[in-house]
């Protein structure tokens, strides 16, 4: 089991800048890779952002491309998103989820932070 806590959430004007963190405990070492979701009111939930836990190989949503930058820090078990140029559409509730390497499925999962962007 690998059990997940965001933080870092909150309000920003447009244009601004948010750190989210998601600190991993339990299996940690059994982690293959780390991710971002989002889901805005009405929407289905979409991806964000990857990163491999081992490589450090990262892949992102077209969407936030040139403005997020996905860490982590091994040592401290954590992942980091950081948010730049924000826009009212990023306005979202930002879960971290955790893949392991026997199913490669992002099957653990945080309980969010909330993100609002305003005009």
């Amino acid at each position: 089991q690998v059990q997940l806590v965001e933080s870092g959430g909150g309000l920003v004007q447009a244009g601004g800048s948010l750190r989210l963190s998601c600190a991993a405990s339990g299996r940690t070492f059994s982690i293959y890779a780390m991710a971002w979701f989002r889901q805005a009111p009405g929407k289905e939930r979409e991806f964000v952002a990857r990163i491999n836990w081992s490589g450090g190989s990262t892949s992102y949503a077209d969407s936030v491309k040139g403005r997020f930058t996905i860490s982590r820090d091994n040592a401290k078990n954590t992942v980091f998103l950081q948010m730049n140029s924000l826009k009212q559409e990023d306005t979202a509730v930002y879960s971290c989820a955790a893949a392991l390497r026997t199913t490669m499925r992002f099957d653990y999962w945080g309980l969010g932070t909330q993100v609002t962007v305003s005009s």
